[in-house]
């Protein structure tokens, strides 16, 4: 008898198929990814000489350690500091927001917007815009020891 509840099982997946799926680099996926403590053991069986993994754990992993938490997290109309976008988990720190957008305005590529507000000389962004600037930034966080 068959079990109609329980969703099927996903199909296990090489590197490649991760790499598809996700929309980034194979080359990513196996040579940064796949060498963080956190990311899945493989499966014991193997599609020809490729291993394979559970998409439910790489998933997993993914959203602890890759996506950016930027959905619901900011109010698009509220202006915050460097400070609180750091506080409200975007995947950055203060001083990252400050660096990039002290290079991209001595010349270099604009890494991060202009603020929105600059009133009594703090710079403040509306929520939409930092939610904006940090689509086209890749997420990693690293899980090493501070000072390594």
């Amino acid at each position: 008898m068959v079990d109609t509840d329980r969703p099927a099982a996903r199909t296990p997946e090489t590197f490649e198929e991760i790499a598809a799926r996700t929309g980034r680099p194979l080359s990513t996926v196996r040579n940064t990814w796949s060498r963080h403590p956190a990311w899945p053991a493989p499966l014991e069986e193997r599609r020809g000489r490729w291993r394979q993994f559970d998409p439910d754990a790489v998933d997993a992993f993914l959203r602890a350690h890759v996506d950016r938490a930027t959905d619901n997290a900011l109010e698009p109309e509220r202006l915050y500091t460097a400070a609180e976008l750091e506080a409200a988990g975007i995947g950055l720190k203060a001083s990252t927001i400050r660096a990039d957008l002290s290079r991209s305005r001595s010349g270099g590529p604009r890494r991060w917007p202009e603020p929105d507000e600059t009133s009594s000389g703090v710079n403040r962004w509306k929520g939409r815009t930092a939610a904006q600037a940090l689509e086209g930034r890749r997420g990693y966080r690293r899980t090493a020891p501070p000072g390594r």
